[in-house]
């Protein structure tokens, strides 16, 4: 379980030794509420950190929260579309950690309150690039680097509406199955090489703490679960927090 009220050491001062099972973490959309938990708590638990995020300064603002010594942790302003750049960026995070075993994918997005009718051609293809788009070019670079690892973990955060679509909520909704179906897909594809790939639901983030939806630490929590050894067969599947 996370605990919601951290040590109050710098993130920088648990340094993990070598060989204590130290794992490299690439994090997406980094810079948001529920990145920026996941990315001090996996830091806080002594692995090595690759933010990727389009904001320079809120990824500033996060690296000194972070405090992490120069040696664990990487940050690269990055559009996740540009498929040169994702490369350049991977070869980067391996040239310098060695390895890459997780991808917490969280880059959001929504467009809607539209009938599909009434919905424009570029609002749909915005959502198409945020969600699906995003995440098939995530899934190329780094899903081979994770499975020569012989352990990796793919995390994604989507919404039941992917199951049961509410009206005037197609293309989200569309777009977030497009990325799911991804997920699921790489889950088959690399399931003998001990990597996983999941997808956590939620209805909605509850970032202001008013007891309504689901909290981030909550969230954070099941990730930090799904990273366990424990949740290895655990593998191309829907975890409900709602």
């Amino acid at each position: 379980m996370i605990n919601p009220h951290p040590s109050t050491l710098p993130y920088g001062h648990n340094v993990p030794k070598k060989g204590d099972g130290t794992k490299t973490i690439v994090i997406t959309g980094a810079t948001g509420a529920l990145g920026n938990l996941a990315a001090k708590t996996f830091a806080e638990r002594g692995h090595n950190i690759a933010l990727l995020d389009r904001d320079r300064d809120k990824l500033d603002s996060l690296t000194r929260d972070l405090n992490l010594p120069a040696e664990r942790l990487y940050t690269r302003v990055i559009d996740l579309l540009a498929d040169s750049a994702l490369r350049d960026s991977a070869g980067e995070i391996l040239a310098k950690f060695g390895n890459i075993h997780a991808l917490i994918h969280l880059v959001g997005g929504w467009v809607g309150g539209q009938t599909i009718p009434e919905s424009s051609r570029e609002d749909f293809a915005f959502m198409l690039d945020q969600h699906a788009w995003t995440t098939f070019n995530l899934f190329q670079v780094f899903a081979p680097h994770m499975a020569q690892s012989n352990w990796g973990r793919v995390i994604i955060v989507s919404q039941p509406v992917t199951i049961r679509p509410a009206a005037k909520s197609a293309l989200y909704a569309a777009a977030k199955s497009a990325q799911e179906s991804l997920a699921f897909t790489l889950a088959e594809e690399y399931k003998d090489s001990g990597l996983t790939a999941n997808v956590i639901h939620v209805k909605s983030i509850d970032i202001k703490g008013q007891g309504k939806g689901t909290s981030p630490v909550e969230i954070v929590t099941a990730m930090t679960y799904l990273f366990s050894d424990e949740a290895n067969k655990v593998n191309g599947t829907r975890i409900p927090l709602y």
